[in-house]
């Protein structure tokens, strides 16, 4: 097997391999447990059995539509045995779209359990064998291969290699069919060392897995570095906030990742006297924003280490001791990471410090992040035209705002879809979440455009409150009026107080259904399949909205005669396709 000159093997299988002979739990969920060393002897007789089942030239992929059950990382591991590549197929797809996934990624056996049987029912998957975990023809075709050697099943001689496909993990893009993202068995084993040592992630340590395994935060962040340090692993079928410390204390985890809402999920859940008696001492993700971070480390005392990357891998910003409130962290070494005019190519200035330690001219310097330096993308399966997109003029565009400040710390500032432009002023959607996540009602804040009745967009906010609390609109505008970086353009001119925040299947917002409805009390029905295809479409988005007139000192609900007012405008001049209604 491959081994980098820092002594890091450059093959996953070989992480594998290592735990071979180690007795120590290294496998839970809720009804199982194994052992490191039963775990590598259940992948091997996966890896024999993927071997066998593969037809003679096919491509060496294995589509993967499940839970966060045992079978899932056992799955990985064979897959790194035997020198395959493994398709996460989000459950959350339905029909021609779910159906397009495995085909596109020409996976030629597909797993699954009998609980998602119903999503491929009537579906034209030729040439894929469906493998149904848990079922005794399951057990039948796994018992012929129990007494397999780890490491001798593979697809060719001489073993993985470095550069073998392990993972085609699909991006969650805005719009379009979802792309299916390259990692090597290189890029996967090291992401999971620099994680490890970045964690000082020990073989005492158990990393509770909640987020799904069919995206790519999972894998890599989480299973990758307990793999590499040979720490345990704890899964949870699917992220549940009320769960969340009764199995952190069951599995003793001390590690665990997150996406999206997540943390705005687990702030939500009512507090208790032993809400800090736990063993956890780190969480790592992104999106969760300084101020929940900054909530969640006062309530259950553990400290979030926001990160950013994505599946992807073509830039990487690193939090370090010394990042301040609120940003990010730097440049990984080795990347050349710069916040440019996505139209000229030009550095965008930095943001820079007050008086008051607040950052200023920060609308100024948002533009996109982009690595100059060597990528280490390794491309979308099949899909040329996304790949030129990602490197065009020889740099990698991550399709991110960021602005950064005077000493190089890296803010994020959102999509570049999530850009807003209000009266010929460009603004970042997060930025202003960042502000609107103070206010001490809200549980989960979420902004985006709408399109302005003559032109540009206006400023619309989605508001989840905590339960119990009820819309003040007046201490909303005094809340706003007190927060010295709100700029003028920044204040929504529309809201809705949701029930619930709609999101993917990932626990992102789901901008799209939101900014679909907009304002409107009966939003128009969804696209096709063509337009987002991150997950199925969320239940309606409800709630009422409030809305503040120009030139009107605070928010008002919004009337069904201030509605046939706007929308009259919008007929008038010619916008009405953009809300959908025409």
């Amino acid at each position: 097997m491959a081994t980098s000159g820092t002594g890091t093997p450059d093959t996953v299988a070989e992480l594998v391999l290592r735990r071979w002979g180690d007795h120590r739990t290294g496998l839970r969920d809720h009804e199982t447990t194994l052992s490191h060393h039963r775990a590598v002897r259940e992948s091997a007789a996966r890896a024999a059995l993927l071997v066998d089942l593969l037809p003679r030239g096919a491509e060496p992929h294995l589509g993967i539509l499940l839970d966060n059950t045992p079978e899932f990382p056992l799955w990985l591991g064979a897959a790194a045995l035997a020198g395959a590549a493994v398709a996460g197929i989000n459950p959350t797809r339905r029909g021609p779209e779910l159906a397009r996934d495995v085909l596109h990624t020409d996976c030629r056996v597909l797993l699954t359990e009998p609980a998602h049987l119903p999503l491929l029912a009537g579906l034209h998957l030729p040439g894929v064998r469906i493998l149904v975990t848990g079922t005794e023809e399951y057990a039948a075709l796994l018992a012929p291969y129990a007494d397999a050697v780890p490491g001798e099943a593979v697809l060719r001689p001489g073993g993985p290699r470095p550069a073998d496909r392990l993972l085609l993990y699909f991006t969650s893009g805005s719009t379009g069919a979802p792309k299916a993202a390259l990692c090597t068995q290189r890029r996967l084993a090291r992401a999971g060392a620099a994680l490890a040592r970045r964690f000082r992630v020990t073989p005492e340590d158990v990393h509770y897995i909640c987020m799904p395994m069919f995206h790519g935060n999972a894998v890599i962040a989480d299973w990758a570095p307990a793999l590499h340090a040979g720490a345990g692993i704890a899964l949870r079928r699917r992220f549940s906030a009320s769960a969340f410390l009764d199995d952190v204390r069951r599995f003793d985890a001390t590690y665990f990742t997150y996406v999206g809402r997540a943390v705005q999920y687990l702030l939500a859940t009512p507090p208790r006297p032993d809400d800090r008696d736990h063993p956890l001492r780190t969480g790592f993700g992104t999106e969760a924003g300084a101020v929940d971070a900054a909530r969640f480390a006062d309530r259950f005392g553990v400290p979030l280490v926001e990160g950013y990357g994505s599946s992807e891998g073509g830039a990487a910003v690193q939090h370090t001791d010394d990042t301040p409130p609120g940003a990010i962290g730097r440049a990984a070494p080795g990347d050349d990471l710069a916040v440019v005019d996505p139209r000229t190519r030009q550095e965008r200035p930095p943001a820079r410090t007050g008086p008051d330690g607040t950052l200023t001219g920060v609308a100024e310097a948002i533009g996109e992040l982009v690595n100059r330096g060597r990528s280490p993308f390794e491309g979308y399966w099949r899909n040329p035209e996304a790949e030129a997109a990602r490197l065009r003029d020889g740099w990698y565009w991550t399709g991110d705002l960021f602005y950064r400040d005077e000493s190089g710390f890296l803010y994020f500032a959102g999509r570049t879809d999530d850009r807003l432009r209000v009266d010929s002023e460009n603004l970042a959607a997060a930025m202003i979440e960042n502000i609107l996540a103070r206010w001490p009602a809200a549980a989960a804040v979420a902004v985006h455009a709408v399109p302005d009745e003559v032109a540009g967009d206006q400023v619309m906010a989605a508001l989840a409150l905590h339960p119990g609390t009820a819309f003040d609109p007046g201490a909303f505008a005094a809340f706003l009026a007190a927060q010295p970086d709100l700029g003028t353009k920044m204040a929504p001119r529309y809201l809705r107080i949701v029930p619930s925040m709609p999101v993917t299947a990932t626990n992102k917002v789901h901008r799209v259904a939101l900014r679909r409805a907009a304002f409107l009390p009966h939003p128009p029905e969804p696209a096709p399949a063509s337009e987002p295809a991150q997950a199925t479409a969320p239940a309606p988005v409800t709630g009422p909205v409030w809305w503040r007139p120009p030139g009107a000192p605070g928010y008002r609900p919004l009337s069904a005669a201030d509605l046939a007012g706007l929308l009259a405008a919008y007929e008038d001049h010619g916008r009405s396709g953009l809300l959908g209604l025409s």
